[in-house]
């Protein structure tokens, strides 16, 4: 079995099969058997049972950053009083 992650500096890519549908959600099967609950109405329009999506996982720098800034000024805060 392959794995189903491709990895590289900045971002990584999963694929998956939609294996059914339930409801609001389509169940996403990765290679490696996990699951996942993924909204109908995000995914690409024609995809049905059986069509293999691949979902991009990505750092959001600008929101890192300022997660980093405010846990910076919070500590300051704390140990300056």
């Amino acid at each position: 079995m392959t794995d189903s992650l491709i990895f590289n500096m900045n971002e990584s890519s999963v694929t998956f099969i939609i294996d059914r549908f339930e409801d609001r959600f389509a169940v996403l099967r990765g290679e490696d058997g996990l699951e996942i609950n993924w909204p109908k109405k995000q995914l690409p329009k024609g995809a049905v049972e059986g069509s293999a999506v691949v979902l991009k996982i990505m750092l959001e720098k600008e929101d890192m950053d300022e997660r980093r800034k405010t846990a910076k000024e919070l500590l300051s805060e704390i140990l300056n009083g």
